[in-house]
């Protein structure tokens, strides 16, 4: 799954750490979600996307697309 994490969290000068603490989860899950080799579950994708005030769609995208 392709998504747009890394770029919201750098235009908000954030660390993989800031973010995770945002969403209340491990660096490590921050880190493997913008690598593309892990898949956020459909309520941490939810989370992200009220946290930067967009759709799901507009964050993460499937890969096949």
């Amino acid at each position: 799954m392709k998504n747009r994490l890394k770029v919201l969290r750098a235009e908000r000068d954030w660390t993989q750490a800031d973010l995770a603490g945002e969403l209340e989860v491990s660096r490590q899950t921050i880190n493997a979600i913008e690598k593309g080799k892990f898949d956020p579950s459909l309520p941490l994708a939810f989370k992200a996307a009220r946290l930067f005030g967009m759709q799901i769609e507009e964050i993460f995208q499937d890969s096949e697309v």
